[in-house]
């Protein structure tokens, strides 16, 4: 276990390895909860939503014929690979 140091504003910075392990990444939340003892538990943030807030997630403002399925394939792979 290694140690972190506190700044003169109160912050702590986590390392990589941290918030590697934590699964977190830049914009990610993490939540803190204070313990007895003056522990506290660090957790990545998972937003829970509800299963309404999924509907009209596939409507699109794309005018024109629907993709195709080789279409949606390749727009796919690209997500996955990064790229938009």
């Amino acid at each position: 276990m290694g140690t972190l140091t506190v700044t003169a504003k109160g912050q702590v910075t986590l390392r990589k390895d941290l918030l590697e392990h934590l699964g977190v990444h830049p914009g990610d939340k993490i939540s803190i909860e204070k313990l007895p003892g003056g522990r506290v538990e660090v957790k990545a943030a998972r937003p829970a939503g509800k299963i309404s807030d999924t509907f009209g997630i596939l409507k699109t403002k794309r005018k024109g014929p629907p993709l195709s399925i080789e279409e949606m394939n390749e727009v796919i792979a690209r997500g996955w690979a990064g790229k938009r």
